[in-house]
């Protein structure tokens, strides 16, 4: 027996075969890339004219490349005739096979199957304002495998997409953008509420971020004048009467820094003005200072506790 005989015939090509396995693999690569960059340029330029949701063509574009990857694979295939013995050896077993691929692969398909289902039914698109996992960032892409967000910090998530599509999602950005945001002080039991509330609205008036009822009306024409600006007693606590301020802002992304501005300026009208903010206060006794009250308890101390 010879030597070539025992080889694989897959490792017995001659030069010709091996060059036009390089030819096309550099041929599906080239294709690939000119695909994407000639689909991104015609969409762009068609989301202008048509208004195309980016996260639509986004999905198609990405399907279009890997069908170009694909059908180079197939070229090999069929054209080599060891290749396509061994494929059709393994069609033969494609049972068996797709129960161990399908096992193997599970997350990578669901993850697919994810992005399927999120560029069709679009609970968000490309460029919405999120909070998910705890996590508020700017939805950057949509892809077969991953979301990709980036956070208030200039972090980039990659999230899977089976995991996005079991989980609760607040879109900040969908219908209308608008948001109602609260800020919560408290002040003492001594304070005057209605000199606090007053002052509250004030600041929160004075704030440019803070829409007034001409600006809300458009978003909710179900809106009524005064409302626009509320304050709320919504706890008597422990050691403050906690008050909530009800403000509306234009979008998500400022809601968070537009709170903070208004807590300081709140913090600095109601020093001006009187108007306390508590803190817990705590009184510690230590057990050696406490003088017993009877004879019995002397004998306690003395004795100390039963065993």
């Amino acid at each position: 027996m010879e030597i070539l005989d025992i080889i694989p015939s897959w490792l017995s090509w001659d030069i010709a075969t091996i060059l036009f396995v390089f030819l096309i693999v550099i041929l599906t690569f080239v294709s690939a890339k000119m695909a994407d960059r000639l689909l991104k340029a015609y969409f762009q330029f068609a989301s202008k004219k048509m208004k195309i949701d980016e996260t639509t063509y986004g999905l198609v574009r990405r399907i279009i490349v890997a069908m170009v990857y694909f059908s180079g694979f197939l070229v090999i295939i069929f054209n080599i005739e060891s290749l396509r013995d061994l494929s059709i050896a393994l069609f033969a077993g494609a049972g068996f096979a797709g129960i161990v691929v399908g096992m193997a692969a599970q997350n990578t398909l669901s993850n697919i199957i994810a992005g399927v289902a999120l560029a069709t039914f679009r609970p968000f698109r490309v460029g919405d304002l999120l909070t998910i996992h705890g996590e508020y960032g700017k939805v950057t892409d949509i892809t077969l495998g991953y979301t990709k967000i980036k956070t208030w910090d200039n972090r980039r998530l990659n999230i899977p997409n089976h995991i996005i599509s079991d989980e609760a999602i607040i879109n900040w950005s969908i219908d209308d953008p608008t948001v109602n945001w609260t800020v919560d002080i408290g002040i003492s039991y001594d304070s005057n509420i209605d000199l606090a509330r007053s002052i509250m609205i004030d600041e929160a008036s004075k704030h440019k971020n803070v829409m007034s009822y001409e600006s809300i009306l458009p978003h909710n024409y179900h809106a009524k004048r005064g409302d626009e600006i509320s304050v709320l007693l919504t706890e008597l606590g422990d050691f403050a009467v906690n008050l909530r301020l009800y403000v509306w802002v234009r979008d998500r992304s400022i809601a968070y820094s537009t709170g903070c501005d208004l807590r300081e300026s709140i913090k600095k009208r109601f020093d001006a003005e009187g108007i306390e903010i508590p803190f817990p206060y705590r009184t510690i006794v230590y057990k050696k200072d406490i003088e017993p009250s009877s004879e019995g308890d002397i004998e306690m101390s003395r004795e100390g506790p039963a065993a």
